[in-house]
């Protein structure tokens, strides 16, 4: 593939570099940030990438309604951004559940690791590779007293540091606890503890044969993947998911919709009395809700990863817009801000809302229906603005997505797009490499299956 991208021009910020390092493929395909992990959306499918808690990258695709030829009519305009409105919202919270599912250990398991047949590590810095060919994750060593007194525990170190092999202990009989024999035999050496009831026996034949003892995570995994299943249950059925998304819109609505009309109707007072300076204050105390929402948001530290991970996602979809190959370091080098970022949508939907419901004769339908002052009054006013979104988010995809995210030199885009990419600082963070990789996995994924969809039209 020929390479497109120019050195990046470090002394420029992310802004100016996101207008002008934009790339010439100007892909279609999006992503959306989630729980140690990427969505990334094509044509055809959509797919996620999770970082699980033992380090390797979980991937799962589903196919795209909206990318089925019968159902083309979805790409017409106005209808698609409705379409993609509705469509990234419910993928949106089937990604966030399979995230979920693969980026935390649940607490069962958490349990079952800690009885008595389980191998336990101890060990500081990365993790060495054990005697037996695997990488064991290491956890902290149970506390001293959660051993039973009957118990005796056999340690070995497979590999040190100096490649000398160290015979097996016991710390019953050699230690007062296993920490002091761990410190006493050094914490940087990879330990794997066995713990068995002692039984009367020879005490020649004490130990424990680790090796038939011992199995990996990893060894574990491959059991798991050829029984075809891991196990788990997902986190949200159809009913919990459809359930969630009610709540959510629900909740969306009234922050962002209820709340400020009704500030509004006590700064302003009634709606037909100063319509125009009733809709600019409306729509000016919704973009500060949702400004102040994110930045509150974005303290928490799960949050702080997940603006990271979007962060990757710009970067990897700039790297591929360039025609490099999708590395992290390449990817590493492009701006964590993007022209065509769902943020910009989001805030390009409340500034045409603002013109939106000027245009819109609410005054004629309070006269025609009569509809009293009041509490009635402004309920017409919120359910003429619920009911209007669907057109104003239409409106906003083919302003931001199709012209904008098309013409990105254009000075008038520049202007039309500069709330929703300030906005952008707050939603991205400079990824690390881990994160880039869940990106480059998801964005894979879709890219193939569209390389597959295109052979097989010609």
């Amino acid at each position: 593939m020929k390479v497109l991208a120019e050195m990046p021009e470090k002394n420029k910020s992310d802004l100016s570099r996101a207008f002008s390092e934009d790339g010439a493929l100007k892909t279609h395909v999006g992503g959306q940030a989630l729980l140690e992990g990427i969505m990334m959306r094509g044509k055809y499918n959509w797919s996620v990438a999770v970082r699980e808690p033992e380090g390797t990258i979980y991937t799962e695709e589903h196919d795209l309604s909206s990318g089925k030829p019968k159902n083309s009519w979805l790409r017409l305009p106005l209808v698609r951004g409705v379409c993609a409105f509705v469509e990234s919202l419910v993928l949106g919270y089937k990604a966030l559940s399979i995230a979920a599912e693969h980026a935390f250990v649940e607490e069962d398991e958490e349990a079952a690791n800690d009885t008595p047949d389980s191998v336990l590590t101890e060990g500081e810095g990365s993790a060495e590779p054990s005697a037996f060919g695997a990488d064991i994750d290491r956890k902290a060593a149970s506390d001293p007293d959660d051993f039973a007194p009957d118990s005796d525990v056999t340690c070995e170190f497979c590999e040190v540091e100096q490649d000398k092999p160290v015979g097996g202990f016991s710390w019953a009989r050699d230690f007062g606890n296993p920490e002091e024999m761990i410190d006493a035999l050094g914490a940087q050496r990879t330990l794997e503890v066995v713990v068995e009831p002692i039984v009367e026996q020879d005490p020649d034949d004490a130990g424990i044969d680790f090796a038939s003892n011992a199995r990996s995570s990893q060894e574990q995994s491959d059991q798991a993947d050829a029984s075809g299943s891991d196990g788990k249950k997902p986190l949200l059925g159809d009913k919990e998911l459809a359930i969630s998304m009610i709540l959510g819109l629900a909740m969306g609505i009234v922050l962002f919709v209820v709340a400020p009309a009704a500030i509004t109707n006590l700064i302003v007072g009634e709606y037909d009395e100063k319509t125009l300076l009733w809709n600019v204050v409306d729509g000016i105390l919704r973009i500060g809700v949702f400004v102040f929402y994110i930045w509150l948001i974005g303290r928490m530290s799960d949050i702080k990863r997940m603006f990271g991970y979007h962060g990757a996602e710009h970067k990897t979809i700039h790297c591929y817009e360039h025609g490099l190959p999708l590395t992290p370091e390449n990817a590493r080098s492009f701006p964590r801000l993007h022209v065509r970022c769902g943020t910009a949508f989001l805030i390009m939907v409340m500034i045409i809302a603002i013109f939106v419901y000027t245009v819109t004769p609410i005054n004629a339908l309070i006269d025609a229906w009569g509809v009293p002052g009041g509490l009635a009054k402004l309920a017409l006013v919120i359910i003429v603005r619920i009911v209007l979104m669907p057109v104003i988010a239409g409106v906003a995809y083919e302003i931001t997505v199709k012209w904008a995210g098309s013409h990105p030199e254009n000075p008038l885009v520049k202007v039309v797009l500069w709330p929703g990419m300030q906005m952008q600082y707050l939603t991205t963070r400079e990824p690390d490499d881990g994160q880039i990789e869940c990106a480059i996995e998801a964005m894979k994924i879709v890219l193939e299956r569209e390389q597959r969809e295109q052979a097989a039209a010609n």
